[in-house]
């Protein structure tokens, strides 16, 4: 009988059930999440756990942030999306940085920016919910 995770299963349950906008900000929390606990790794002497915590996490927060940028719809997003491709460039441009010279400081403007992105993200879906207003398709398109 295989068990699962009851918390696997409520995060699966969440992004299947979430509308587009949640999704995007359930990606952004999840970059934080991972840069968070990659620059816990900095406090490891051990060296082997300095650099799995510090390369595994930002690894996987440049993928989350790869994605997003692999789904950008530049056609349907025009300027916003191509600014938001910039930025995801260089957002990770930074973080391979990081991790290449086991950097804090890249990590940290990185994680600076997702915060506001993320919370601009949030407050752009709670003004839609307020006002009965579902988030422009083109919006999450750019996103």
């Amino acid at each position: 009988m295989q068990h699962t995770n009851p918390w696997q299963s409520y995060r699966k349950v969440a992004t299947q059930t979430a509308s587009p906008g949640q999704l995007v900000l359930m990606l952004y929390e999840g970059a934080i999440r991972f840069l968070e606990k990659s620059l816990l790794g900095f406090a490891h002497e051990d060296p082997l756990e300095f650099n799995l915590t510090v390369n595994n996490n930002v690894l996987r927060a440049q993928a989350i942030i790869s994605e997003m940028n692999g789904v950008l719809n530049m056609e349907a997003g025009g300027e916003i999306s191509a600014n938001f491709r910039r930025l995801y460039d260089y957002l990770n441009r930074r973080l391979q940085e990081a991790n290449v010279k086991k950097q804090k400081e890249p990590i940290e403007e990185v994680l600076a920016r997702l915060r506001v992105l993320r919370d601009s993200w949030a407050e752009m879906l709670q003004k839609g919910q307020e006002n009965g207003e579902p988030v422009q398709e083109a919006s999450l398109q750019a996103a």
